[in-house]
């Protein structure tokens, strides 16, 4: 028995990497898989669909049950393709991965609006539209779901040169917590993953280096997908947790907003001076978290 026995699931851009790993992982716990990949560089072009078909092969080879779909997670019409594939074919909807990404690096000041753009419709519309197209489903079939979205440490934590990945990022947070409250009344858990590992998108980060695929494997994220997509967590929702590691030790942690203690004033608006003077309750005394520190498995 597996924990996902005859789910059916959506992974967008599970062709490599992370929504690779996240595809074979709920084959192995008996969901039937549909895999979404354009099959792009990581900069968002030249369609190369076999990438999916590579996956959905290896599924099979393992007796699971899978179908390749190619479509751009961008737009509704591909958003469209790849949900009817998981009713065409496996006849439902249960569970949701939007995973698929691009990046468009470079510093803020060199950016064009299309590098903007770019990354904004994969990783921001493209999440949007799956999740509604896939809690539309849901909701219409009466028996909930869950629904898993994909930030990332930039936008957790901000990085050289990601302006836009960290900005598209961040507001995955934001929109995961908002559609968890939205969605919960038809039963359908929402929730985002935090990935960090060593992928043909992240190699050349400087934050990486060093890293190699061993020590930062993509595999890791799989078993906390399948636990967010099971009975396992059947009471939780809204929740962002990372996932990250190999043979250096692996690490999974909830990521959660934090408040200073505040300067209050009860009487009247607060001068800038008085703000001045009480800057130590007005701010957090803790350093940001950086990339070192996340690294640390004590």
């Amino acid at each position: 028995m597996g924990l996902l026995d005859e789910k059916v699931a959506v992974v967008t851009g599970a062709g490599r990497g992370v929504g690779r790993a996240e595809a074979l992982a709920m084959a192995k716990e008996g969901a039937k898989v549909v895999v979404n990949d354009l099959g792009g560089v990581m900069e968002g072009s030249e369609d190369r669909s076999t990438v999916a078909d590579q996956v959905v092969d290896e599924i099979k080879a393992m007796g699971g049950q899978a179908a390749a779909n190619y479509s751009d997670v961008s737009t509704l019409e591909g958003v469209d393709s790849m949900i009817w594939t998981a009713l065409n074919k496996f006849g439902g909807l249960d569970i949701m991965v939007n995973n698929a990404g691009i990046l468009r690096d470079k510093t803020l000041l060199n950016m064009s609006e299309m590098d903007w753009e770019m990354v904004q419709k994969v990783h921001a519309k493209g999440t949007f539209l799956g999740t509604r197209a896939a809690a539309r489903v849901m909701k219409t079939q009466g028996r909930g779901g869950v629904i898993v979205n994909t930030t990332s440490m930039s936008g957790m934590m901000g990085n050289f040169g990601q302006s836009n990945y960290s900005f598209a990022k961040a507001g995955v947070y934001g929109f995961t917590k908002t559609a968890a409250m939205e969605l919960g009344r038809y039963s359908i858990r929402v929730h985002a993953v935090c990935p960090n590992a060593y992928t043909r998108m992240t190699a050349d980060l400087p934050a990486l280096k060093g890293f190699t695929e061993e020590m930062l494997n993509p595999a890791v994220i799989a078993p906390l997908v399948i636990f967010l997509a099971s009975d396992l967590s059947k009471d939780l929702t809204g929740r962002v947790i990372l996932a990250h590691g190999g043979t250096i030790g692996v690490k999974v942690s909830e990521f959660k907003m934090t408040m200073a203690k505040g300067f209050n004033k009860k009487d009247g608006l607060p001068t800038a001076k008085e703000i001045a003077e009480n800057i130590d309750q007005v701010l957090i005394p803790d350093p940001d978290l950086d990339i070192p520190a996340a690294f640390r498995f004590a």
